[in-house]
């Protein structure tokens, strides 16, 4: 097979398993984790790294920011040999009683993007990978780690959550917002393969903070600190798979 024209890999480049954070620069957070790490590849917002923890071999992938590269990295991921794919990334929390730095596991994306649209109707589920959900579950009660588990919303515009699309939202018991997981669940699904997702908390919609707003960081100090917690619930819940 061809080498892939955005993640410049191919078959045997990778492993089965992969933990696909949105920042590139988390790619090398959660590198440091491991037991040890080699660059694969990097092109655009794309850094591929294969790497190994607690005997369990696996890649790491960034995907940038928003579903349509997000369906790029699970595209090309796929077709030279990855079956799992973990999101661990950051989130907005629409509940009132969330904080910055609180942790959760998404049981289902809710489809306000436009790129898994593209694939299938919008009335078809966004869920993840009952193992990988369980297991990151798992992964954190392991740890007693507090964690938040429930569904969220997947949206396009980070600059366009009106207040009405946060209160209804909010009233629907989402937990959180972020840019890729009903894409990513999405795809998996199509292709019979597995997804799930962990997300730190990085501001709270409902109280009115988004990120970096309290912060002159993309992301303030607590929530960059439970990054680090949500690095180690997602390579233990990988090493558990």
């Amino acid at each position: 097979m061809a080498k892939q024209p955005h993640l410049l890999v191919e078959e045997g480049d990778v492993h089965d398993i992969a933990i696909i954070p949105g920042d590139p620069g988390r790619v090398d957070r959660i590198a440091d984790l491991c037991d040890d790490s080699e660059v694969v590849a990097q092109n655009r917002e794309y850094k591929v790294v294969n790497a190994s923890y607690e005997g369990t071999e696996l890649t790491i992938c960034s995907t940038g920011i928003g579903c349509p590269s997000a369906a790029i990295a699970v595209e090309e991921l796929s077709r030279v040999g990855v079956e799992t794919f973990v999101r661990c990334g950051t989130c907005g929390a629409l509940q009132p009683d969330m904080e910055v730095g609180d942790m959760v596991v998404a049981t289902g994306a809710a489809k306000e993007e436009g790129t898994s649209k593209r694939y299938e109707s919008a009335n078809y589920p966004a869920v993840p990978d009952y193992d990988v959900l369980t297991g990151l579950v798992g992964a954190a009660e392991d740890n007693d780690e507090e964690i938040h588990v429930g569904p969220i919303v997947s949206d396009d515009a980070f600059y366009n959550e009106s207040d009405e699309y946060v209160d209804d939202w909010n009233d629907a018991n989402l937990l959180a917002i972020e840019m890729e997981a009903a894409t990513v669940f999405s795809l998996a699904r199509r292709k019979g393969l597995a997804a799930g997702a962990i997300c730190t908390v990085d501001g709270n919609l409902v109280a009115g903070s988004q990120k970096g707003a309290d912060s002159d960081d993309e992301l303030p100090e607590k929530a960059k600190d439970n990054v680090e917690r949500a690095i180690r619930i997602t390579l233990n819940a990988v090493a558990s798979l």
